[in-house]
């Protein structure tokens, strides 16, 4: 929810597009090595010269602040929240977060986890279209999105953020992946055990679009072709997407297939040119391009750590 550019961390969000309102969207980018989390304190004397008048951005990863010191309002994808002591909100991929004055929130203290589902490796070895209804995102899919944290468990929180940025900033040290991955771990459960025991209803079109993709990302199915079998333009369909998922369509089928890729990289000796092939990935060239583009190594690379 904040940022600081004081926090050295291994991975950063990059500038991917930017809305036709003016609002900023922000994509992961993945260094080779560390997993796919990063965690900052809320600095309101933070660099905000590059986002609108308002802070406005949204991003494609997932977000888990916990508020230490309230004080100050605001904007969660539309709706005015006044950030108070104990609370922890999830940010979903393609909300928009807003705060209309930095100043009002000098006397805030919270701390912001941005991470990708595959960061954990429970979530890493399944579909990435199923990861909205996995029980670790549980407050991502609960209504209102956020939760109290009782205050006898308020100091353990504290301490694991304050583990997780320690972590962070020394990646090469010995463990320090799996600690990060514990530890983002820790903090999924403990706020998916605070979610509502009701869940947001799935947003029927996401839900049809998951299902094609499901249907058919093994073959050489496109972006433009899954939209007009949905009966869409692919521009429309894929701004929408955007907007419902901080996703594209393009993203979203190939975040499935690389997923695969990974699961036979993993499990199989099968030669690239066959993963490719069973992936809908077209060719081992684009394969690894897009592997490299997204998980900052090689398969071959990822193949032989893993």
């Amino acid at each position: 929810m904040g940022r600081s550019s004081d926090a050295a961390t291994p991975a950063r969000s990059v500038l991917r597009t930017v809305r036709a309102d003016g609002t900023p969207i922000y994509r992961w980018d993945q260094r080779p090595g560390v997993p796919p989390v990063r965690v900052v304190p809320f600095d309101p004397d933070c660099d905000t010269e590059h986002l609108p008048p308002d802070n406005r951005h949204a991003h494609d990863f997932w977000v888990l602040a916990y508020v230490e010191r309230g004080g100050g309002p605001v904007g969660l994808d539309g709706r005015q929240v006044t950030l108070r002591d104990g609370e922890v909100h999830a940010v979903a991929p393609g909300e928009v977060v807003a705060a209309e004055s930095i100043a009002e929130l000098t006397h805030a203290r919270a701390w912001s986890v941005a991470f990708t589902p595959d960061a954990i490796p429970s979530l890493a070895s399944i579909s990435p279209l199923t990861w909205a209804h996995h029980p670790l995102l549980a407050l991502f899919a609960a209504d209102g999105r956020q939760a109290l944290v009782p205050e006898a468990e308020r100091p353990r929180w504290q301490s694991w953020l304050a583990e997780l940025a320690d972590e962070l900033q020394h990646p090469d040290r010995l463990g320090a992946p799996e600690a990060i991955t514990a530890i983002l771990t820790n903090l999924l459960v403990a706020s998916a055990r605070l979610a509502p025991s009701a869940p947001i209803a799935p947003d029927p079109l996401v839900s049809r679009v998951f299902d094609e993709i499901e249907r058919t990302y093994a073959t050489k199915v496109t972006a433009g072709d899954l939209a007009r079998s949905l009966g869409y333009t692919p521009g429309h369909l894929t701004t929408v997407l955007r907007q419902r998922t901080g996703r594209t369509l393009l993203d979203w089928l190939t975040e499935r297939r690389l997923t695969e890729a990974r699961r036979l990289l993993r499990e199989t000796d099968l030669p690239l040119s066959v993963i490719s092939t069973r992936t809908g990935l077209t060719d081992p060239g684009y394969l690894v391009r897009r592997f490299k583009a997204r998980y900052g190594t090689t398969p071959d690379r990822w193949r032989r750590e893993a």
